[in-house]
């Protein structure tokens, strides 16, 4: 297996696209809170179940306090604008550990706890955040998208095998979109078994994401026993020229509960 840096990552938070304002990933975690004990005195060893999932996403940010930029083909750079305003309402986020189809990227829905700017001596000037799931915990996805992806027009993007064949356990989508230029733009998910050669593509069932006519971050989950093909991919739709996202997609080898 080839090992790999952490050079050219992205960090989406939003619909925004923070990358070039992010200096480190400080701790992307999650997982069980803990397991309770539920060992019967007919065991001979212990029996434990899971609690409840967890997630945590933090970084360092570095001070960039321009406005959002007359362009709706741009929404990078503008951290402070993003991230001082401190909302109270869940954040979509996603840390992309590449910019390729089928890379690793931890995704949570959560708060943005902090925005705590620190000045140092020599005048460098960085900001730590940290975002807490509330939910869903942290999913580590594959992206279906490299990177920002950009269509003029409705588009069957390229595909991911998933392998394995079919999974019996559903399937969980994020979704951000960073600029829409036109009236609205449908993204969904479709599937196959063998990427179309014999089996036509197909929608999967629940598996699209509301119009989005600008800015904005969703995040869809399919039912708990929907069997999800080996092939996935994005499709958009719509009154477009201009859409630029990204998308990433969690398929479950086993039962997941929300």
């Amino acid at each position: 297996m080839t090992k790999k840096t952490g050079l050219a990552q992205n960090f989406y938070l939003g619909g925004y696209n923070l990358s070039g304002d992010t200096g480190a990933g400080n701790e992307i975690g999650g997982g069980l809170a803990g397991t309770q004990d539920v060992t019967g005195i007919d065991k001979s060893a212990f029996e434990r179940i899971g609690l409840l999932r967890d997630g945590r996403l933090s970084w360092t940010s570095f001070f960039n306090p321009e406005k959002a930029i007359d362009d709706p083909g741009v929404t990078e750079d503008k951290a402070h604008a993003v991230l001082s305003s401190l909302p109270t309402t869940d954040r979509n986020m996603m840390w992309a550990t590449a910019t390729a189809i089928g890379a690793p990227a931890a995704c949570i829905v959560g708060k943005q706890i902090d925005y705590n700017p620190t000045r140092a001596q020599d005048g460098s000037l960085t900001i730590a955040v940290s975002g807490q799931a509330n939910g869903f915990g942290l999913e580590w996805c594959d992206l279906l998208t490299a990177g920002v992806r950009t269509d003029t027009t409705g588009t069957n993007g390229t595909s991911l095998d998933l392998g394995t064949g079919p999974t019996a356990f559903g399937l969980q989508a994020y979704l951000h979109v960073f600029a829409v230029t036109g009236t609205s733009v449908t993204v969904k998910l479709q599937e196959s078994s063998d990427n179309g050669a014999g089996d036509a593509w197909t929608d999967v069932a629940d598996g699209a994401f509301a119009a989005a006519t600008g800015i904005t971050a969703q995040r869809i989950q399919t039912g708990r026993t929907q069997t999800v093909e080996r092939y996935l991919r994005v499709v958009t739709t719509g009154t477009f020229t201009n859409a630029r996202f990204a998308v990433a997609v969690a398929r479950n080898p086993i039962e997941v509960t929300f």
